[in-house]
């Protein structure tokens, strides 16, 4: 049985979240000069943020999509020359061919998607990025010190206790991070929303390409969570 295709793009952001992390533990790991021992609680933490993340961007995506279409039938220059010319066989003709109409990008709106998806988007996003990391975080403060034993600590009782979270210090965290994070996705995502609304016609293709470019992004915020 085929997955729904909000279930697919989920799922790929998922792989793709913890890949993003690994490549950054790695990163880390060379730059201290140290070996490399996977730390599956990271790991774990961005896994499940995808899967809780996804499927409202998804929506979100088809919303603006729907809303703001980025193409619109136009009559193809051929077509129009030919009825300048009061053409009916040639008009007929490329009637037949299927050539009368194609598909035209909105400019309008494909600027107007992109202003609301890198203004609300953008910050809904980042802040409750920020909420979720740091609360999670808060909630698996382990015991264990060594990144070997974290599988041993996901599968121990209690592992995520949110009862320990300071949600004052959460928020303030998150305020404090919110406009640099911001800033920093602006150099990045405008130029991924601006392939993906112009070439990307389908929700599931451009959540591919948006999960492609956040790999790097992801090995980014992976590299501040680490902090």
């Amino acid at each position: 049985m085929a997955l729904s295709p909000i279930v697919t793009a989920t799922l790929q952001s998922a792989v793709l979240a913890a890949t993003s992390n690994l490549l950054a533990q790695a990163i880390i790991a060379y730059q201290a000069e140290s070996s490399f021992v996977i730390d599956w609680v990271p790991v774990f933490q961005f896994v499940i943020y995808a899967f809780i993340n996804i499927p409202p961007n998804f929506l979100w995506q088809d919303f603006l999509e729907s809303t703001f279409p980025a193409y619109h039938i136009s009559p193809t220059p051929a077509a129009v020359k030919s009825a300048a010319a009061n053409d009916e066989k040639a008009l007929e003709q490329e009637a037949k061919e299927g050539k009368l109409v194609e598909p035209k990008l909105n400019i309008g709106n494909t600027i107007i998607k992109m202003i609301l998806d890198q203004t609300i988007g953008a910050a809904v996003n980042t802040f409750l990025f920020s909420i979720f990391m740091h609360s999670i975080q808060a909630a698996m403060l382990r015991p264990l010190g060594s990144p070997d034993q974290s599988v041993q600590y996901l599968f121990s009782r209690g592992a995520i206790n949110y009862a320990q979270v300071d949600w004052t210090r959460v928020v303030a965290l998150s305020r404090a991070e919110f406009y640099p994070i911001l800033v920093a996705g602006w150099r990045l995502w405008p130029v991924v929303s601006l392939i993906n609304f112009v070439f990307i016609k389908s929700i599931e293709g451009r959540n591919l390409v948006g999960s492609l470019a956040g790999v790097g992004w992801g090995v980014y915020m992976s590299l501040i969570t680490a902090r």
